[in-house]
């Protein structure tokens, strides 16, 4: 992950509860980081992960448009048995999808 300041960053305030300050600055010490840089790492953690999310359910669209433009799919027990063979090593190609 990367932590870099630069002079096109964003610059944006956020009120934070009081409770919330406090574990940042104590989590920041225990750290031994600053209250800054740990709530950097945060958002980035999140965000990277949300993209992720997002990127995933993308994916999930396209799929299902697919299927509904093609009608290509495999049946579960189809590959749980793909799945099966692979687990006991056996080079298994992946079966063909159909209608």
């Amino acid at each position: 992950m990367q932590t870099q300041t630069s002079s096109t960053a964003l610059s944006t305030s956020i009120k934070i509860p009081g409770d919330l300050k406090g574990r940042i600055q104590r989590l920041a010490e225990v750290r031994q980081r600053t209250p800054h840089a740990l709530m950097l790492l945060a958002l980035e953690t999140f965000v990277s992960r949300e993209e992720q999310r997002e990127s995933l359910r993308q994916e999930g669209i396209a799929a299902w448009e697919k299927f509904q433009r093609t009608g290509l799919h495999l049946t579960g027990d189809e590959v749980h048995g793909w799945i099966d063979q692979i687990r006991q090593g056996k080079k298994a190609p992946l079966p063909k999808c159909h209608v």
